[in-house]
Protein backbone atom coordinates (compact mmCIF):
# COMPACT_ATOMS: atom_id res chain seq x y z
CA UNK A 1 0.00 0.00 0.00
CA UNK A 2 2.29 2.98 -1.09
CA UNK A 3 -0.87 5.22 -0.71
CA UNK A 4 -0.12 5.59 3.04
CA UNK A 5 3.68 7.16 1.95
CA UNK A 6 1.96 9.64 -0.66
CA UNK A 7 -0.40 10.58 2.13
CA UNK A 8 2.53 11.05 4.40
CA UNK A 9 4.51 13.01 1.64
CA UNK A 10 1.16 15.41 0.86
CA UNK A 11 1.08 16.44 4.71
CA UNK A 12 4.42 16.93 4.76
CA UNK A 13 3.95 19.07 1.70
CA UNK A 14 1.32 20.45 3.30
CA UNK A 15 2.91 21.31 6.50
CA UNK A 16 5.66 23.48 4.84
CA UNK A 17 3.13 25.10 2.62
CA UNK A 18 0.94 26.35 5.66
CA UNK A 19 3.90 27.75 7.39
CA UNK A 20 5.23 29.75 4.32
CA UNK A 21 1.24 30.98 3.75
CA UNK A 22 0.79 31.50 7.58
CA UNK A 23 -1.92 29.21 7.59
CA UNK A 24 -2.98 27.71 11.17
CA UNK A 25 -5.52 25.52 9.88
CA UNK A 26 -6.09 23.62 6.50
CA UNK A 27 -9.89 23.07 5.10
CA UNK A 28 -9.10 21.61 1.95
CA UNK A 29 -6.03 19.55 0.31
CA UNK A 30 -6.83 19.00 -3.81
CA UNK A 31 -4.55 16.67 -5.46
CA UNK A 32 -4.23 15.41 -9.29
CA UNK A 33 -4.05 11.48 -9.42
CA UNK A 34 -3.41 10.03 -13.25
CA UNK A 35 -4.62 7.19 -13.59
CA UNK A 36 -1.59 5.51 -15.10
CA UNK A 37 0.10 6.13 -11.41
CA UNK A 38 -1.51 3.04 -10.03
CA UNK A 39 -2.31 4.98 -7.03
CA UNK A 40 -6.09 4.08 -5.69
CA UNK A 41 -8.06 7.15 -4.67
CA UNK A 42 -10.41 5.43 -2.10
CA UNK A 43 -6.87 4.17 -0.50
CA UNK A 44 -5.08 7.69 -0.70
CA UNK A 45 -8.08 8.96 0.75
CA UNK A 46 -8.02 6.69 3.60
CA UNK A 47 -4.03 6.92 4.64
CA UNK A 48 -4.61 10.51 4.56
CA UNK A 49 -7.79 9.99 7.13
CA UNK A 50 -5.65 8.34 9.21
CA UNK A 51 -2.32 10.01 8.74
CA UNK A 52 -3.83 13.43 9.52
CA UNK A 53 -4.10 14.13 13.07
CA UNK A 54 -2.32 16.52 14.90
CA UNK A 55 -1.14 18.37 11.36
CA UNK A 56 -2.55 21.63 10.22
CA UNK A 57 -4.62 19.13 8.08
CA UNK A 58 -6.35 17.07 10.66
CA UNK A 59 -9.97 18.90 9.78
CA UNK A 60 -9.05 19.01 5.86
CA UNK A 61 -11.01 17.33 3.23
CA UNK A 62 -8.85 15.53 0.61
CA UNK A 63 -10.06 16.66 -2.95
CA UNK A 64 -9.27 14.05 -5.52
CA UNK A 65 -9.07 14.60 -9.50
CA UNK A 66 -8.52 11.84 -11.15
CA UNK A 67 -6.79 12.16 -14.63
CA UNK A 68 -7.72 9.81 -17.23
CA UNK A 69 -4.65 7.96 -19.52
CA UNK A 70 -4.36 9.52 -22.49
CA UNK A 71 -1.93 9.01 -25.37
CA UNK A 72 -0.70 9.10 -29.19
CA UNK A 73 -0.82 5.51 -31.06
CA UNK A 74 2.19 5.82 -33.43
CA UNK A 75 0.36 3.15 -35.25
CA UNK A 76 -2.48 4.93 -36.63
CA UNK A 77 -1.39 8.78 -35.50
CA UNK A 78 -4.52 9.44 -33.41
CA UNK A 79 -4.85 10.67 -29.72
CA UNK A 80 -7.06 8.67 -27.43
CA UNK A 81 -8.31 8.83 -23.96
CA UNK A 82 -8.95 5.75 -21.69
CA UNK A 83 -10.68 5.77 -18.80
CA UNK A 84 -9.30 2.11 -17.74
CA UNK A 85 -6.74 1.83 -15.08
CA UNK A 86 -3.92 0.24 -17.59
CA UNK A 87 -3.92 0.57 -21.22
CA UNK A 88 -2.31 -2.42 -23.34
CA UNK A 89 -2.90 -1.31 -26.54
CA UNK A 90 -4.18 1.56 -28.58
CA UNK A 91 -8.33 1.68 -28.13
CA UNK A 92 -9.02 3.22 -31.62
CA UNK A 93 -6.83 0.89 -34.00
CA UNK A 94 -5.30 -1.93 -31.27
CA UNK A 95 -1.61 -1.11 -31.99
CA UNK A 96 0.40 -1.56 -29.49
CA UNK A 97 2.92 0.99 -29.82
CA UNK A 98 2.24 4.65 -28.30
CA UNK A 99 3.07 7.24 -25.99
CA UNK A 100 1.28 7.96 -22.74
CA UNK A 101 0.81 11.86 -22.63
CA UNK A 102 -1.85 12.30 -19.35
CA UNK A 103 -2.52 10.01 -16.34
CA UNK A 104 0.85 9.84 -14.87
CA UNK A 105 0.43 13.33 -12.52
CA UNK A 106 0.54 12.93 -9.22
CA UNK A 107 0.76 16.62 -7.47
CA UNK A 108 -1.16 18.97 -4.78
CA UNK A 109 -2.30 21.55 -6.39
CA UNK A 110 -3.58 23.57 -3.68
CA UNK A 111 -4.50 24.15 -0.31
CA UNK A 112 -7.35 25.91 1.17
CA UNK A 113 -7.75 27.16 4.87
CA UNK A 114 -7.18 29.79 7.55
CA UNK A 115 -5.11 32.15 9.37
Amino acid sequence: MHELSIALSVLDIVRSTAVEAGLARVDTVRLRVGRATGVLPDALRFAFECSKAGTPAAGATLAIEEVPIGGRCEDCGREFTSPEPYVLACPLCGGGSFRITTGDELAVLDLEGEP
